[in-house]
C-alpha cells in the first residue's frame, strides 16, 4: 500500500495521517523544518497545533513537541497519536460500545433526516453510542477509539461508514440530501464492527511512535500561553528553539462548519452552523483577526529561546500575510525577516468553495536570530 510516496512501512507514517483536516501543512514539510532548526530533544511549539502536524513531527524525530489547539477535532487526532492507548485496549472499547448500541434505537429513528440519508440504522445506534460512551476528553483509550472513529465518520463510498460523502469537509445536511437523492446514493450496510477492526489493526500493525514529553492542550492559545509560560518561569517546562505554525487563513477556513459532523459525535449540536464555534469571528472580521494573530505571537515570545527560529506557513492574500508578518515582527522584532514562496500544486480550500482562479500559493515567513 502506498500514497503520495509513502509505503505506510512505519508507525510514523502510518499515524501521521490521523485523521482528515484542512489548512493543515504537510508532514514532510514540517519534518524538513525541524530537521534544519532543531536537534534531537530540543522542543517544538505550535500555537494553531491543529491535528498536530508540527507536534507528531517533531516527537517522530526525538524532540519534544508541544502544541495547543482550539478545535475538539484537531487535538482529538492530535493527541491520539501521540499518546495512544494500546491496540487490545482499544479493541475492547470498540466491543463494549457495539454491546450497548442497541439501547439507542428508538434514539436513532428520532434523528434528523440527515442522519438517516447518511448512515445505516446498526451504523447510527453505533455512533449515538459512541457519542455518549466514550469519554474522550479524560480517557486515553475512549479518544484513540474517538479518533480512529472521526477519521472514518465520512468519506468515498466503501471507505467509510457514511453515504458518500467528501472525507475532510462535512458537507450542509440539505445539500447532501439533495445530492444524495439526485444520485441515487444509500448508506452503506456495514458491520460496524468489523470495518473498525480491520482499520483499528492496520493502524497498529506497525507500532505506535514513542512521544514521552509531547503533548497538545485543548483550549485558545490566547488563555493557554501564558499559563505555560509561568511553568517555564517555574522551569517545568524548556524553552522551544522552534515555533512552527499555520495560524488560520482570513475568511477561509470555518472549523466549526467544516467539521460539524465530527463535533457532533464528540456530542456537539445535531446541526451544522456556519457562525458557530469559538473564536470563530477572530478569522473573518479584520480587527479582530489582527488582534488574535498578536495575542498569540507575543505570548508564545515568552516559551522560546532568544536563538529560536520562529516559521511559519501563511496565505499570500496580502491581508492574511501583512497581518500574520505585523503579529510575528512585533512580538519577536529583533530577528531577521527570510521569505519563502511556495506555489500550490493542487486544489485550494477556495476552489472547494467556488472560487477557481489561479492561486500564487503559500508564503513561509521565517524570523531568524539576527
Amino acid at each position: 500500500m502506498a500514497s503520495n510516496g509513502k509505503t505506510f512501512s512505519t508507525a510514523a507514517e502510518r499515524w501521521e495521517g490521523i485523521g482528515p483536516y484542512y489548512a493543515m501543512f504537510p508532514t514532510r514539510f514540517a519534518d524538513a523544518v525541524i530537521e534544519e532548526h532543531t536537534a534531537a530533544g530540543d522542543v517544538v511549539l505550535d500555537p494553531f497545533a491543529g491535528r498536530g502536524t508540527a507536534i507528531f513531527s517533531a516527537a517522530a524525530s526525538g524532540r519534544v513537541g508541544i502544541g495547543v489547539e482550539i478545535s475538539p477535532v484537531g487535538w482529538v487526532y492530535a493527541s491520539a497519536k501521540l499518546s495512544p492507548a494500546s491496540s487490545e485496549q482499544v479493541e475492547q472499547r470498540l466491543l463494549e460500545i457495539a454491546d450497548i448500541s442497541d439501547e439507542y434505537a428508538e434514539q436513532a429513528q428520532s434523528l434528523p433526516k440527515f442522519f438517516s440519508e447518511c448512515f445505516s440504522p446498526s451504523v447510527r445506534r453505533f455512533l449515538l453510542a459512541a457519542r455518549v460512551g466514550l469519554d474522550w476528553r479524560r480517557c486515553t483509550c475512549d479518544r484513540t477509539l474517538m479518533a480512529i472513529l472521526l477519521v472514518y465518520l465520512h468519506g468515498k463510498e466503501g471507505q467509510a461508514l457514511s453515504n458518500q460523502m467528501r472525507q475532510t469537509k462535512a458537507m450542509s445536511p440539505d445539500y447532501a440530501i439533495k445530492w444524495w437523492a439526485e444520485n441515487g446514493k444509500k448508506p452503506p450496510n456495514l458491520d460496524v464492527v468489523e470495518f473498525m477492526r480491520q482499520r483499528i489493526r492496520w493502524r497498529y500493525a506497525k507500532g505506535v511512535v514513542e512521544a514521552d514529553g509531547s503533548r497538545v492542550y485543548l483550549g485558545n492559545s490566547v488563555n493557554l500561553l501564558p499559563q505555560l509560560a509561568q511553568l517555564v518561569c517555574e522551569e517545568e517546562v524548556p524553552k522551544a528553539k522552534l515555533l512552527l505554525t499555520s495560524p488560520p487563513y482570513f475568511g477561509v477556513t470555518n472549523y466549526h462548519y467544516d467539521q460539524w459532523l465530527r463535533l457532533w459525535l464528540l456530542g456537539f449540536e445535531t446541526d451544522a452552523y456556519v457562525t458557530r464555534g469559538p473564536y470563530q469571528g477572530r478569522f473573518t472580521h479584520p480587527v479582530r483577526y489582527r488582534s488574535l494573530l498578536k495575542e498569540v505571537f507575543c505570548h508564545a515570545a515568552e516559551l522560546v529561546t532568544d536563538n529560536a527560529v520562529v516559521y511559519v506557513r501563511t496565505s499570500k492574500d496580502p491581508f492574511t500575510k501583512e497581518a500574520t508578518l505585523d503579529a510575528m515582527l512585533a512580538a519577536f522584532p529583533q530577528k531577521r525577516l527570510e521569505e519563502r514562496f511556495q506555489p500550490f500544486r493542487k486544489p485550494t480550500q477556495t476552489h472547494l468553495f467556488g472560487d477557481k482562479t489561479l492561486k500564487a500559493g503559500e508564503a513561509d515567513l521565517i524570523l531568524l536570530p539576527s
